[in-house]
Order: structure tokens, then sequence, then C-alpha cells
């Protein structure tokens, strides 16, 4: 998720405690059960880039989850009213994602997010703030750890570690490249959580929708060979 330079500070007439308040409020409202792997049909993936300082461009893609075949691809621009500040990434990227989400005609069963769920220092990342605004089931998929720590590695995945409390997981999808970081983001499980992404992945260690959605959001379309990519009849 690319970030256009921002200065970190305030915009006028916003209140910091107040959004803090509002993240601790939203971490109270996220469900830790849902959506059961065997229920997906659909998987989603959403992602942001800033094609200038003013404007962020938010890109949704939607897959089986059986084979990984893309069946809608969108992207919307807002104007960018947020700057860029550590640990309220939610304020400056959700406008673009409800307005992308908004757009697209089959609706994911599940929900990727390129940032965090609840690993997060309030407990309500990227992926908890847009599951719960949105009532949708989310999983937040961060390539760096926020917070906490990783425990011991059980199989492909180890614990994150955050005041006492397990609040997601290291998963290791291939030995040769470096983990990523899964947590609850809203109406799913921690376990439910991983076998999604587990089985979402084709490549490397990005799952297949994030991928998607990472080149659609910086390149504006998805320039792939349509029958190989199971792009035939996908309106983009």
């Amino acid at each position: 998720m690319k970030k256009a330079a921002s200065k970190t500070r305030v915009p006028p007439g916003f209140n910091l405690e107040k959004a803090r308040r509002a993240q601790r409020a939203l971490a109270l409202k996220v469900e830790f059960e849902g959506v059961k792997p065997w229920q997906v049909q659909l998987v989603g993936g959403v992602d942001l880039s800033y094609p200038s300082a003013e404007t962020a461009r938010g890109a949704a893609v939607v897959l089986r989850f059986g084979n990984l075949s893309l069946v809608e691809a969108r992207t919307a621009e807002v104007k960018v009213r947020f700057p860029y500040i550590p640990t309220l990434l939610s304020f400056r990227e959700a406008p673009a994602i409800y307005k992308v989400l908004s757009s697209l005609k089959h609706k994911p069963d599940v929900l990727l997010v390129d940032g965090q769920g609840v690993a997060h220092p309030y407990g309500c990342g990227l992926a908890s703030h847009i599951g719960v605004t949105a009532n949708i089931p989310t999983i937040g998929v961060a390539k760096k750890l926020l917070c906490g720590k990783v425990a011991s590695f059980e199989g492909d995945h180890a614990s994150i570690i955050f005041d006492g409390k397990v609040v997601g997981a290291a998963l290791s999808v291939n030995p040769r490249v470096k983990p990523i970081y899964v947590s609850v983001g809203h109406r799913v499980s921690l376990e439910d959580a991983l076998e999604i992404v587990r089985r979402t992945v084709k490549v490397g260690r990005i799952p297949e929708p994030l991928r998607l959605a990472h080149l659609l959001a910086t390149k504006g379309t998805l320039n792939l060979k349509r029958k190989a990519s199971g792009l035939e009849g996908v309106k983009i």
C-alpha cells in the first residue's frame, strides 16, 4: 500500500482523543466468530494507492474462493482529507475503501484488507474499522508487525502476543519468504482467518486477492492475459 508523502499533523477541527475513543469503541464491537471457510464462495481484497498527494485510489477485487479466478475488479478515487498518522491509518484510507466497495456488484463473503485487524495498539486497525462499520467479515493481512511480539512457530504459524493476549498470528506460507501477519478484522475467528488466507496464496507470500488489488490500485488497471488469468467476461 503506497502512501503519498504527507506531513504528520492533525487536520484543523480533528480531535485526536476523540479518534482514539472511536477506535476503542469500535474495538469492543469486533466479533471473533462468524464466517467459516466452507461458507466462502467469493473472497475479496482491497488496497490503496496515491496517484497524487491529494488523491487516494481504492481498488477492490472479488475472486472465486475455490480456484481464485477473478469475478470482478473496481477502482474508485477520493480526495485525501487526512494525513498519514501512525495507528490512525483507517481515518485516512477508509473513505476510498467504502466508495470502491459500494461499487461492487458481487459482494464477497469475506474481505481481505491490506492492513491490521485487532493486532493494533488500540485494537482497531483498518480491517477491523472497515469490518465493524460496514458489518462485513474482514481479515487483516499485513506485511509488517505493528505491535506485540511473535511467539515460537508451531507448524506454519506463530501467535502474536500484545498486552498478554493473542491478537493475531505470523503466517509462513512459504519458508523461503518472510511471514505475513494475520489478525481478525471482524466476524471471523483467527483460526478460520488463517485457513482462508492459506487457501488464497498462489505465489510468494501475498494472498491473491490482495496481490491483484495492489496491482489494480497502483496501475489503475489489470493488464493481464485474460484467458490465463480467469479474466474472460470480467469487466474492469
